[in-house]
């Protein structure tokens, strides 16, 4: 399975881009708004990939960050919504209006993305709304603690903060968070560890 692809951009166009990764040309299907980042030809890319096999052929997808690929995989997981209508999502939406509308459950904007019926729509937020949710809150989480390690900065308690957006109350946010701090580093593994104690 090709997870990622570091290399020389070769070739953009048409919804894919060509990288040059040890020698041999990959090519990769991206979403627009990947394409139209695309540094110019011959400079070097790095990629997230999703590597899809079906009967005729293999496809490689290709993104900016792991978010963007994750949300790619929650896509392509809901029946009707292929890889093709996936990647159109994200590519015209963009990842955090997409993972927004999922979240707050608001059809009439994934129903811009080419593909997406209001009847798709709805059954992407049946079935991805709090998966999308947790994503986000995740995402975010880690993304504060990187800054903070950066700054060289006191910590915040985000992740108490984080169960008590999520309707937890206090003590039992507290105390949550208090045990899955003994039992990992990072705040990613901290939620999910903090979540899965309440839920109990």
């Amino acid at each position: 399975m090709i997870a990622r692809i570091r290399g020389e951009l070769l070739e953009t166009g048409d919804g894919r881009v060509v990288v040059d990764a040890g020698g041999l040309g990959y090519e990769v299907l991206v979403p627009e708004s990947v394409l139209v980042a695309m540094p110019a030809i011959g400079e070097r890319v790095d990629l997230q990939t999703r590597q899809i096999f079906r009967e005729d052929g293999v496809t490689l997808y290709g993104f900016e960050t792991a978010f963007q690929r994750r949300l790619f995989d929650l896509l392509n997981g809901v029946k009707g919504c292929g890889p093709k209508t996936s990647l159109g999502v994200i590519g015209s939406l963009g990842e955090e209006t997409t993972a927004g509308a999922i979240a707050g459950q608001d059809t009439r904007t994934l129903t811009k993305a080419s593909g997406v019926g209001p009847r798709l729509a709805e059954r992407i937020i049946v079935e991805l709304r709090d998966q999308v949710q947790h994503e986000m809150l995740t995402q975010k989480l880690t993304d504060r603690a990187g800054v903070r390690s950066r700054r060289g900065g006191p910590p915040d308690d985000e992740l108490v903060d984080a169960l008590l957006a999520l309707g937890y109350r206090r003590t039992e946010a507290e105390s949550a968070a208090s045990e899955a701090r003994e039992q990992a580093a990072t705040v990613e593994d901290q939620l999910k560890i903090a979540l899965r104690s309440l839920s109990r």
